[in-house]
């Protein structure tokens, strides 16, 4: 607590010292835009004619704020393939935003590259552990069956692990993938991946960027220990209608955009839908073209500029699954997240953004037998409002406070048998959850060289009604503790409170103009978790809210790094390490089952653990090749009293060794290619000792000791090829690109069956008659794929 009390005195320190600087200087703010396509210009010079030596550079939206010398001045805007642009400020200028429209140079005969972030900004900037990944090179990665997927992507960055072959779940420096807060324009996201996590929800034609923290997270983001997935829909074109989508393997997508009533509305529609179910109609069997299996989503966002002041914008996600088998099996889950953002300009120096949303997630499963049919749903949701002030009393100097609102609600899980089943019904209890936080935040150079960045976020979370909480027999519930009794609470009232401060931390020493140290202290609180005995993350995953047996999860990480740039920031080599240390974890007892249990408590373990890591990155920016290698070595670890003999244990996650290589090259401006090879250790299993049979039937035994087996390493390359239609004067640009996933054949274990082989025969069938010569236990492996080729055409207009 004496490091807490002395942070928030820095903290109120800072606060007092930037309001010192708040009357010194008068500001301009501006954006700077492309003419033609109004698209913003990130890392545009602005500066004023008479002093060119104190400039600022564009933001990844094209704004700027750059302090006011005497009036009337002349400002200079320049772009490197842009003509420079000069204009006379004067006083009347200062009370409204100035935009700047650069047109192309009419002699430029190289192709012009708008980057999302200054080349310098991973040397000279406060961020650690945090990537700005740009749209475009998502979609230069190699993709599974041809579909960009934003989710797999983010695996290739060092720190990040995966559950296996063909899932987007992600395990960021030792957490698990409910330890991710993945949202969309502000909106959380609770299961962000089609086909059973094959690919992710987001289209990228609809996106505008990602911002990706695994270490150093601002305190104006929490509600996860891990990371957070920042994802922004692109505003529409206010001048021309525009649109762009691909025609691939296995599904197809549209995105058009334009103004919506005048030059200040803007509006973007984007749809996304497989066709898998399209083929299955075609066979001739009955018991295939009786199926179903397809996913598609939607998405929209409104934009709106009243004045020169404020923007308001509406956006809002849709998308669904569903697997059905010959009308007797049925699943399905939908996605359903909305958000409203106003932003304000209040003054040169200070801005306001509020954003407000709504999250559902619904799952519904149906089997339809006469003997155990049942009908079985559920929903969760999010419901929340955010506000933040920015305030800016100088060029060196930042302060962000704010609060965030959070209201959960886990709807009772309701299993209905159908008419005639011999299934009992099942109805759990609804759990909900209310959180509130507020957070401050400041960053300033305390000298030319040293920068430094400190906040606070305290949570403050009730666990209210309308609810149940059982009293039982022992202090630490279990399945065989006895209930007392059985508490009631009316809707809002409170049953559980917890509360938790969550200071942050970060500095960054500049040694060279192209080299620098940093370092960051971040603490993160999570008050709602996924309980299941499984990795990868599937549709049907319990969510659960800190209660009276259940606390909330707690992490503190620590992270230094060295980051230098070489031959004029072309390139980047990065090394980071890291140490975290968890609390109140929670993992299943052995043999747990916690779906449709209304006593989830008795089903669970709670425990410490820690993670450690370091990550080494070589990225090439610029040029004709383009990509880069990243290695992670990583341990993690944790020791839950009940589980493994009580001593320690990796997580399935736990993967020692990461290699990623990625590579792009443009031969010309009509052919361009890519690859990617990846390199892990195997995850951590648990695999049988022996077996046992029960009536007739060979089972395995496992021992105390959880995952203390591992899956053969994985390792697989992919590669692509894109050829573009010549372009020039067309109003319709194509271009085809050859994917191929997997391009040696490598064959991944997905998954191991211990069982018995009949007749040197895996897959045996004994209804046919056969006698049965032989048994022996075996070990049989599924692997998903091996060399698999797209096609997709994609297209512009």
């Amino acid at each position: 607590m004496r490091f807490l009390y002395r942070l928030v005195l820095v903290i109120g320190c800072l606060i007092l010292s930037l309001s010192s600087f708040a009357q010194q200087d008068i500001f301009l703010k501006g954006a700077v835009y492309e003419f033609d396509s109004e698209e913003p210009l990130p890392g545009a010079n602005i500066y004023w004619e008479s002093d060119p030596q104190k400039g600022v550079v564009s933001d990844v939206d094209g704004n700027f704020t750059i302090s006011v010398t005497d009036l009337p001045a002349k400002i200079v805007v320049s772009f490197i393939g842009f003509t420079e642009t000069i204009r006379l400020i004067q006083e009347k200028d200062i009370a409204k935003d100035v935009k700047f429209y650069l047109r192309p140079e009419e002699l430029s005969l190289e192709e012009i590259i708008i980057q999302e972030r200054r080349p310098d900004q991973n040397v000279k900037s406060l961020d650690m552990g945090k990537s700005v990944v740009p749209i475009q090179t998502i979609k230069n990665i190699p993709a599974l069956f041809g579909e960009v997927d934003l989710l797999r992507s983010l695996q290739l960055l060092p720190g990040v692990q995966t559950a296996g072959e063909g899932t987007t779940g992600l395990f960021v420096r030792g957490g698990s993938a409910d330890q991710n807060l993945v949202q969309i324009d502000g909106a959380p996201i609770y299961n962000p991946s089609h086909f059973f996590g094959f690919f992710s929800v987001f289209n990228p034609d609809a996106l505008e960027g990602v911002e990706f923290y695994k270490g150093n997270i601002p305190a104006t983001l929490g509600g996860r220990l891990s990371s957070v997935i920042d994802v922004s829909l692109k505003e529409g074109n206010y001048q021309k209608v525009r649109g762009e989508g691909g025609i691939g393997t296995i599904s197809s997508r549209l995105t058009v955009d334009g103004p919506l009533f005048s030059d200040k509305s803007s509006f973007v529609l984007s749809g996304r839908r497989t066709y898998a179910d399209v083929f299955l109609r075609l066979s001739p069997n009955e018991n295939i073209n009786n199926n179903s299996l397809y996913f598609y989503d939607l998405s929209g966002k409104f934009t709106f500029k009243i004045g020169d002041r404020d923007k308001l914008s509406f956006s809002s996600y849709y998308g669904s699954d569903y697997l059905g088998l010959s009308a007797q099996f049925g699943f399905g889950w939908d996605n359903w997240v909305s958000s409203a953002t106003w932003n304000r300009n209040i003054n040169e120096r200070t801005f306001f953004d509020l954003n407000t949303y709504h999250s559902r997630y619904t799952y519904r499963l149906n089997f339809v037998d006469e003997d155990n049919g049942f009908d079985w749903d559920n929903v969760l949701s999010e419901t929340g409002t955010r506000a933040e002030w920015t305030f800016l009393p100088n060029e060196r100097t930042q302060l962000n406070w704010g609060f965030h609102t959070q209201l959960y609600h886990f709807a009772p899980i309701n299993l209905e048998p159908a008419a005639g089943s011999a299934i009992e019904p099942i109805l759990t209890n609804q759990r909900n959850g209310w959180q509130n936080n507020v957070f401050i935040a400041g960053s300033t150079d305390v000298t030319p060289d040293f920068r430094i960045e400190a906040g606070l976020r305290w949570g403050i979370y009730h666990r209210v009604g309308k609810g149940v909480q059982y009293q039982y027999s022992d202090e630490q519930p279990s399945p065989e503790s006895a209930i007392l009794d059985t508490l009631r609470f009316s809707g809002l009232e409170n049953m559980k409170f917890y509360q938790g401060l969550e200071p942050r931390i970060s500095m960054r020493y500049l040694i060279q103009e192209d080299l620098s140290i940093k370092a960051a202290y971040n603490r993160t609180f999570q008050y709602i978790q996924v309980a299941t005995n499984n990795s990868a993350g599937l549709p049907l995953d319990r969510w659960v809210p800190a209660d009276a047996f259940i606390p909330p999860i707690r992490a503190d990480q620590v992270s230094i790094g060295v980051f230098k740039n070489l031959y004029q920031d072309s390139w980047e080599i990065s090394a980071e390490t890291y140490y975290k240390d968890f609390r109140n974890l929670v993992d299943l007892r052995q043999g747990a089952s916690v779906i449709l249990t209304d006593n989830v408590e008795t089903e669970l373990l709670t425990g410490n653990g820690y993670a450690y890591g370091a990550e080494f990155l070589v990225r090439k920016n610029v040029g004709k090749t383009t990509g880069w290698l990243s290695y992670t070595y990583s341990r993690t670890w944790r020791r839950i009293e009940g589980i493994s003999d009580d001593r320690w244990y990796n997580p399935r996650f736990d993967r020692p060794h990461d290699l990623t290589l990625v590579l792009n090259h443009e031969f010309n401006k009509r052919w361009s290619a890519g690859m990617t090879f990846i390199y892990t250790t195997g995850q951590a299993v648990t695999f049988p000792v022996g077996s046992y049979e029960v009536d007739n039937q060979r089972l395995p035994l496992y021992g105390n000791q959880r995952n203390a087996d591992r899956f053969p390493d994985y390792h697989r390359m992919d590669a692509s090829v894109t050829w573009k239609n010549s372009d020039k004067g067309r109003k319709w640009r194509g271009s085809w690109n050859l994917s191929i996933y997997n391009l040696y054949g490598r064959k991944n274990p997905f998954a191991y069956q211990f069982t018995d082989i009949i007749n040197d025969e895996i897959n045996f069938d004994p209804s046919t008659g056969q006698e049965i010569m032989s048994r022996r236990p075996g070990v049989v492996m599924t692997y998903l794929f091996t060399f698999l080729p797209a096609l997709t055409y994609n297209f512009q207009f």
